[in-house]
């Protein structure tokens, strides 16, 4: 899979591209990731990248000719990618929304900064906008960061384990079940011992009941959303009792 990100702080990105999974996603062959900086695209001798915004306003806006010059180049490089610009407007990302772009063969990541960019580059270019959440940073590089650093998590060979990704939180529309390792006992707290047992299909269905009962307890629409088999009722239902009982 290809990225390619056009940012005013390339720089940050070849610091993401050395570390962690981004790093062995791109150490493995999984993804690429290829960076086009607006500056290089002015011609004014101070790179002028922004403007006053038409109608007035505080804050600056980006420039629609270098960055258009950068999306060109970019499209000209990777001419079956799709264009996503980052921007608190865009659609809030949740896991499924993560397997839809993974799906895709590549993606141009406009990463915005001072007040936004240019609508009629919105209009013009952009397939689709993204955002991390309900609030506002500093520019587009951190939650492009975030994006691919999820994405690039679910593309194959990324991971050590082929199952890893299919246990996150979300994967299956609920949070994530308690991990333990050694040692088995910390200051008098235990491992579960179910967990000790050996018994594959008692620790799936122990799995399965505590994100169930980690998702009730934390984001209860989410089940809303999911909705449950009959067997997930029970062991929900079972959870809710013991956890009644011990308050």
């Amino acid at each position: 899979m290809r990225f390619d990100v056009i940012s005013l702080f390339p720089d940050l990105f070849r610091i993401l591209a050395g570390q962690g999974v981004v790093g062995r996603a791109l150490e493995r062959g999984s993804a690429e990731l290829h960076l086009w900086n607006p500056r290089d695209y002015t011609r004014d001798p101070h790179r002028t990248v922004d403007d006053r915004p038409y109608g007035g306003g505080p804050g600056m806006v980006m420039k629609m000719e270098p960055l258009q010059a950068a999306i060109e180049d970019a499209k000209r490089a990777a001419p079956d990618s799709e264009v996503a610009y980052v921007t608190p407007q865009g659609r809030t990302l949740v896991q499924d929304t993560l397997a839809e772009i993974a799906a895709k063969p590549g993606w141009i990541l406009i990463a915005g900064r001072y007040e936004g960019i240019d609508e009629r580059l919105v209009e013009r270019y952009v397939d689709a906008e993204w955002s991390i959440g309900d609030y506002v940073v500093s520019g587009g590089e951190l939650p492009a960061m975030v994006i691919m650093d999820a994405v690039m998590r679910l593309l194959p060979g990324t991971l050590g384990h082929k199952d890893s990704a299919r246990q996150d939180s979300y994967v299956d529309g609920l949070l994530d079940f308690p991990h333990y390792t050694r040692p088995e006992t910390v200051a008098g707290a235990r491992v579960p011992q179910v967990l000790l047992s050996g018994d594959h299909q008692a620790i799936a269905r122990w799995r399965l009941q505590q994100a169930l009962g980690r998702t009730w307890l934390r984001r209860p629409e989410l089940l809303e959303r999911r909705g449950l088999s009959a067997e997930e009722k029970v062991l929900l239902n079972a959870f809710i009792q013991a956890h009644r009982d011990a308050e």
